[in-house]
Parts: structure tokens; sequence; C-alpha cells
């Protein structure tokens, strides 16, 4: 087995700093664009007396079954762990379900038969 030659970052300035800092820059740009194609957010004007709400983001190595480093993987995501419902949100979805999760419940839905 492989073993990687770094670890992975625990925020965007080690990210930015560290050995890889190349792969990690393509990987949040990478992101970026997805979002930008898939028009996920819409700018809007922040509410008076209204505090944005952070970011932050997860960076992984993703590795092949070797153990070498398959590629660098970066997500974005927003720091809503303070929010209040009806005050900063209003209702509440899931961002991406996987064909292979839908999948697994289906076949366990039924009765179970040994």
């Amino acid at each position: 087995m492989v073993q990687l030659e770094e670890d992975e970052p625990r925020n965007i300035n080690e990210a930015l700093t560290c050995t890889a800092k190349d792969e990690w820059f393509k990987a949040m740009e990478e992101e970026m664009e997805s979002m930008r194609s898939n028009n996920v957010w819409e700018l809007v004007d922040l509410p008076k007396g209204r505090k944005a709400r952070g970011s932050k983001w997860i960076l992984k190595i993703k590795c092949k079954a070797d153990g070498s480093i398959e590629r660098y993987k970066a997500q974005i995501v927003a720091k809503g762990y303070n929010q209040q419902e009806g005050i900063d949100y209003e209702e509440m979805f899931s961002h991406v379900v996987r064909l292979t999760s839908i999948r697994l419940i289906y076949s366990n839905s039924g009765k179970y038969e040994p």
C-alpha cells in the first residue's frame, strides 16, 4: 500500500500553503465552476439588520484501492448550524440524492425472507 506524502489540510490556509497547493486550488476552482454552471445560488441583497452566513471548505484526498492519490476534492458548505427556522430559512431540502441510496431504500423496504 502506498503511503500518502501529506495529510488532508484542516483549512484553506493549510491547503494553499502546502506542497500540493496547485492541486487544492484546482479542486476549489472546479467546485466553484460546478456551482456556477448548476445555478446553485442566486445573488440577492442582504435584508436590513441581517448578517451573512459564513462558509467553510471541506478538503479531502480521494485514494485508489492501492492507496495512491486519485484526486483532490474540495467542497464548500454553509455554516448553517446557528440558523433558526422561520427567521433564517423557511424550508429545508436535501442537496443531492444518490441513485444507489434510493435503490438501497427500495431494496430494504420489502418483507425480509431468509
